[in-house]
């Protein structure tokens, strides 16, 4: 049936499908992108870098109860069909963004603040957990099985899209409003945002029809009685699972979330740019990259979901470390000779005093601009006592504009990074879906890819940010993690899995 679906038709099924997907994934990353001033709205102001970690903590919350929805979602796409499932989903999600945009901060209402938006994220999760396996099995059951790669595909790039909205409406907002209106509240309306999308993308999906397969399967009976029972205890699908999981979502989930999420934190919290400065070089990064979802895709048509996929890890585990140290070097200002300098302007110094003491902390902020164009703030914080005088405290270096060509160095080496994302993500839906049942397929392909992607992937940037943070730690400590997972992928994808393409899934 798939296959005489009309060319026409099968566009119409790709957009009303991404465009509820790309919404989806844009809803659930504003958080990570926003995760910085989050922290600073949900944690106590004295806080410090544990706001940073605990606000992390709450996103990778949001990917750990993924596999959970992609039980619960997935079992019910099995039994009632694929369209209801993951409309569904979309409700939950949009509904969950446009609540965290109106929860109070800490001040208001305390710690109940970061509860309720943790509650918010885990039904984020849910949702999203059932979301990406119902389009992807929607869309690869229209398709005929010689472009199924190319056609998932464009399913593939909605989660890079939606993080390249996410950054666009953030950007757009902040430099409207002014980084201190954004910081204080403007931050919400990118959430709030969300649900003028979310009730777009329902009138589109309500008007799409169930999936042929799951059609033909439903009339003649043969929809499956329980689909988590069918998935888990049969031990050749079971197997499948965990072949799926171990050797191509865990490996690939550690690629995408380095390539995009860990990049732009550590461009951020580790090298200390400037917030549009880091978010303009990821933007130029995924518009470059994005067509390859598609290249590769239908490339693995060609010759086989296996080898690109893998390739992509390999890369990956080679060139990391080089990359974030070059991303550390080029930002690394402490070596600027006086002569470099154009300009330096200090600002007039704050003085806050210290609880129950006559002392007091005075900080001052000086903006230093260098002939190549580079700039940098300055932050230093001396504490003046009644008794001991001017006692010298921190400096910190943050705000960093690069110099042109830096910043498009940067830009390059982010498009490599997610140009390897594309490697291992375009094909990824196809290799899924072929290698399961249409009765179970569902609830097979999402939760290996939940597990995968959630959990693996999503956990990098709280992980390697954790690995960092440990004392005697290098910056560079934190991508051993993804290294290390992307190397156990690949290990085990080389030598267990096929190298599929043009597989019938018309079971």
């Amino acid at each position: 049936m798939s296959e005489t679906l009309p060319k026409n038709n099968i566009f119409k099924v790709i957009g009303a499908s991404s465009l509820g997907t790309l919404i989806e994934w844009y809803d659930f990353y504003i958080f990570g992108s926003l995760a910085v001033i989050i922290g600073y709205q949900l944690f106590p102001e004295d806080a410090g870098a544990s706001a940073l970690i605990n606000t992390l903590a709450i996103f990778a919350a949001g990917f750990i109860v993924r596999p959970f929805g992609a039980l619960v979602f997935g079992r019910l796409g099995d039994l009632i069909g694929r369209k209801y499932t993951f409309l569904l989903t979309l409700v939950l999600m949009g509904g969950s963004t446009f609540l965290i945009g109106l929860i109070p901060s800490y001040k208001s209402i305390g710690y109940a603040a970061p509860i309720l938006v943790l509650i918010l994220r885990l039904v984020q999760g849910l949702a999203l957990g059932g979301e990406y396996g119902g389009a992807a099995t929607y869309v690869a059951e229209h398709a005929p099985k010689n472009k199924r790669g190319f056609f998932t595909s464009w399913i593939q790039t909605t989660a890079t899209l939606g993080l390249f909205l996410s950054l666009g409406v953030i950007v757009i907002t902040k430099n409207i409003l002014g980084a201190e209106t954004f910081g204080d509240w403007g931050w919400r309306i990118p959430f709030l945002l969300s649900i003028l999308l979310v009730v777009v993308s329902i009138y589109i999906r309500m008007k799409m029809h169930e999936s042929p397969m799951f059609s033909k399967l439903k009339a003649e009976g043969n929809v499956s009685k329980n689909p988590l029972k069918e998935s888990f205890n049969n031990k050749a699908n079971f197997k499948m699972v965990l072949l799926a999981l171990f050797g191509a979502t865990m490996g690939q989930g550690v690629i995408w979330y380095t390539g995009q999420f860990y990049a732009q934190s550590f461009l951020e919290n580790t090298c200390k740019l400037d917030f549009n400065d880091s978010r303009y070089i990821l933007l130029w990064g995924i518009a470059f990259a994005t067509p390859f979802f598609v290249i590769f895709g239908a490339w693995s048509d060609k010759v086989g979901r296996k080898w690109i996929m893998l390739s992509g890890m390999l890369l990956g585990i080679v060139f990391y470390r080089p990359i974030y140290q070059a991303f550390l070097d080029d930002t690394d200002f402490s070596k600027v000779e006086q002569s470099d300098i154009l300009s330096a302007k200090t600002a007039p110094s704050t003085s806050v005093l210290i609880a129950n003491t006559a002392d007091s902390l005075r900080t001052m902020t000086t903006k230093v601009e260098l002939r190549n164009g580079a700039s940098y703030g300055v932050i230093k914080t001396d504490t003046v006592s009644v008794q001991k005088g001017i006692r010298s405290g921190t400096e910190i270096v943050k705000d960093k504009v690069l110099p042109t060509p830096i910043f498009w160095k940067f830009v390059g080496l982010i498009f490599f990074q997610i140009l390897l994302v594309t490697m291992v993500y375009g094909p990824i839906a196809a290799f899924l879906v072929e290698l399961f049942p249409t009765k179970i397929r569902y609830t097979s392909m999402s939760l290996p890819y939940h597990i995968g992607n959630g959990v693996f992937g999503g956990l990098v940037p709280f992980i390697a940010t954790l690995i960092a943070s440990f004392s005697g730690s290098t910056p560079l400590s934190g991508l051993w993690y993804p290294i290390g997972i992307a190397a156990l992928s690949l290990i085990i994808g080389t030598i267990y899995l096929s190298n599929k393409k043009d597989e019938s899934i018309n079971d």
